[in-house]
């Protein structure tokens, strides 16, 4: 095998392109290939998601690596063929490159034994505390990013369910999300 086809991820579901798109739409089970219509038919599937998650999550649930995977696949199970498995492939956002791919079940293990463990459930009695135990989950899921498409919306997902866990109302990321993206990101 050659060196230039041994790095190779071209062939991997998660690499490749929805025909017609303009390489601007992941390949995706409903043959969406607008990048407007893929981002309305996620949010669709997002709040679909939010409210499966916080039927079946009850308030004493303590997550896990496979919880979080679970949330990505009750999400984007119905758009893409690999929702709720780790990525292959190496993702950046400018010029910071997240977790390698072959990293990320080992920190997917650290995070379950160290952050989700610590606060999940999360039962806090002040805000400073849960605050501190969201942006910690938060943070850490985002900079692991262990999934092709959709970590911040996993992380806020997460975050949304820690905040009802501790008796708090569901969080609304939209200003922040879109007034203020950059300063979130």
């Amino acid at each position: 095998m050659k060196k230039s086809q041994r790095y190779d991820t071209s062939h991997l579901p998660e690499s490749q392109f929805e025909p017609g798109s303009s390489d601007r739409v992941l390949k995706n089970k409903l043959g969406i290939t607008s990048p407007d219509e893929m981002d309305r038919r996620e949010k669709e599937e997002q709040l679909r998601a939010i409210d499966e998650l916080t039927d079946l999550l009850d308030i004493n649930h303590r997550f896990t690596a496979a919880d979080i995977c679970q949330m990505h696949k009750i999400w984007l199970g119905n758009i893409y063929e690999w929702a709720g498995t780790y990525r292959q492939v190496k993702v950046s956002k400018g010029d910071f490159s997240f977790a390698f791919p072959k990293q990320i079940p080992k920190l997917m293990v650290e995070l379950e034994k160290g952050p989700l463990r610590e606060f999940t459930p999360c039962h806090f009695r002040s805000n400073v505390e849960i605050a501190k135990a969201l942006a910690i989950v938060h943070t850490e899921l985002v900079l692991i990013h262990p999934f092709r498409e959709g970590n911040g919306r996993v992380a806020r997902m997460v975050s949304i369910v820690m905040a009802l866990q501790s008796g708090l109302p569901p969080l609304d990321f939209q200003d922040m999300i879109t007034k203020d993206k950059e300063e979130y990101i």
